[in-house]
């Protein structure tokens, strides 16, 4: 397994309240360790993708979070109160896993039951509604819904109480790509002012797009926090010129190039890359081909192979 990569906060980050904060959390099965030793900080008012490959402990943690199952080890605080207490779940909103509704009733009645049950004013309901946007389709029954449209009102539930941390475990799962579009859409405007988000995804391209920041999950074992910039690691340039082993010897030798490495023909280099002017003129002044200069980092793909040991999602 990959070592542990953490990332220190920033320092205008320093003092940031943290919603989420485990320390050495642990559930086993048998012999089976579902989460091992996490150690995870989210905090206010960041949109938080836990990314794993399934089965890699993502829901586990989630269900220890919300009080649903007992840690075998370890402690956890979900904004300052123990998992699973009145205090902490009164100001917390949670779609795990597939959301379940009474099938024969409309969207907006399942939203009534649940507002009754939880204390929560009826004006509630037509506000929550509106935001998740299917206004237009309360009174329709919950069975006529969408996959998309069903998710949406998972997420709608979850507002009901207007809660500080919202929860969503894969919600992206199964919809088509305008579903997911939707939901990107909806989760980055959810997660905008005091609100935190938590989300757990398998889907890299959904955790880049809308999270500030990234935990990285295997194997029940939390291997890299950070942000998406900090999980690629350094930027640099790809270059591509003939000949390419002059081009390497130059490379080598200029001022602020960290590292150069040879990659399918072309040149990787370490370096800032607002340098590529700088370092084209170079090359070309040596009389070199210059085909080919452009920006070139690890994909968040390449950094979560790595992070996992070639654990794909």
């Amino acid at each position: 397994m990959a070592a542990t990569v953490r990332q220190e906060p920033q320092e205008k980050e320093r003092g940031t309240p943290l919603v989420v904060e485990t320390r050495g959390l642990t559930k086993r099965y048998g012999r089976i360790a579902a989460v091992e030793s996490l150690d995870l900080t989210v905090r206010r008012g960041e949109v938080y993708g836990f990314l794993g490959p399934n089965g890699a402990g993502k829901t586990t943690t989630l269900r220890m979070l919300l009080g649903l199952i007992r840690p075998t080890s370890g402690d956890a605080r979900v904004l300052g109160e123990k998992p699973g207490s009145p205090a902490g779940l009164g100001k917390v909103g949670a779609l795990v896993e597939s959301p379940a509704f009474y099938p024969y009733l409309s969207g907006q009645d399942n939203l009534r039951v649940m507002a009754r049950y939880s204390g929560v004013r009826s004006p509630r309901i037509a506000e929550v509604l509106e935001r998740v946007e299917l206004s237009g389709r309360a009174k329709d029954k919950f069975r006529k819904y969408s996959l998309g449209m069903k998710q949406r009102l998972g997420v709608a539930a979850a507002l009901l109480k207007d809660p500080d941390l919202l929860v969503l475990d894969e919600p992206t799962n199964g919809l088509d790509p305008k579903g997911m579009a939707d939901m990107r859409d909806l989760i980055r405007r959810l997660g905008k002012g005091d609100r935190t988000v938590l989300l757990s995804s398998h889907l890299l391209g959904e955790v880049e797009q809308i999270c500030d920041r990234v935990g990285v999950i295997s194997k029940g074992s939390l291997v890299a926090e950070g942000s998406v910039a900090e999980l690629r690691g350094k930027q640099g340039l790809l270059v591509r010129a003939e000949p390419i082993e002059e081009a390497a010897r130059i490379a080598e030798k200029l001022v602020g190039v960290e590292e150069v490495a040879e990659l399918g023909g072309a040149l990787r280099l370490t370096t800032d890359p607002e340098r590529a002017a700088e370092i084209n003129a170079k090359l070309v002044s040596a009389g070199l081909r210059v085909s080919e200069l452009r920006p070139a980092g690890q994909s968040l793909e390449e950094a979560f192979l790595e992070l996992t040991g070639g654990e794909t999602v």
